[in-house]
């Protein structure tokens, strides 16, 4: 087989693949599979700087399992909100997309971020109280940073793209926001514990003089 046929089998095989993951069928599985790749992505980045910064010693793998999973409740609860909209906003003129991304950042992002909050709390040891410490900490912190992030990404997204690839879309610039959201939400635990270190360390005894008058 000659390279060039070898590159078209490949090509042709890559497109079909990729049209069977985004196919109507299968698009909610390929939706949750990509956020919970980029969550986990970015809380490792995240936990890397981290490590380099000594805020904390080693990497947390539960720590990584727990974004992994509240990834996978945003890809499901984006996954069916683009189609929602799309069905109540229909068109992909300029002012549609306005109209999208308004109710988007309205409507959607806090939803998105209380399931985040909301889905690591479930491994917490008393989840509720954990929950709602949690939104009145670092609500309005990661909500200002969607005001920010998201506008122009979001206008692009429903200017150009059709629905199937919107979640795909946000998951490549939701990289480093991703980053931020793990490294907030998991800041004020770091804290704590560097606090708790300090309070067991043993108090050194004052040097006793050997010679005795």
């Amino acid at each position: 087989m000659t390279p060039r046929r070898l590159f078209t089998k490949v090509l042709i095989t890559y497109r079909n693949a990729v049209d069977k993951a985004f196919s109507r069928k299968y698009l909610l599985y390929t939706n949750i599979l990509i956020s919970m790749g980029i969550s986990t992505c970015g809380d490792l980045l995240a936990q890397s700087y981290e490590v380099h910064e000594k805020s904390i010693e080693w990497y947390d793998f539960s720590r990584t399992a727990q974004m992994a999973f509240s990834g996978s409740t945003a890809g499901v609860i984006c996954h069916h909100w683009y189609i929602v909209l799309d069905k109540v906003i229909i068109g992909r003129t300029l002012h549609m997309a306005i109209k999208k991304l308004l109710m988007d950042q309205l409507i959607c992002s806090p939803i998105v971020i209380l399931s985040f909050f909301a889905t690591v709390a479930i491994f917490e040891d008393d989840p509720f109280a954990n929950f709602t410490e949690e939104v009145h900490d670092k609500f309005w912190t990661l909500y200002k940073a969607e005001w920010v992030v998201w506008p122009p990404a979001q206008l692009f997204n429903f200017y150009f793209l059709p629905t199937r690839f919107r979640v795909a879309y946000d998951n490549t610039i939701s990289l480093g926001y991703d980053m931020f959201t793990s490294h907030v939400k998991h800041s004020k635990r770091h804290e704590k514990e560097k606090t708790q270190k300090k309070e067991n360390l043993p108090t050194k005894e004052p040097c006793k003089n050997k010679m005795q008058v």
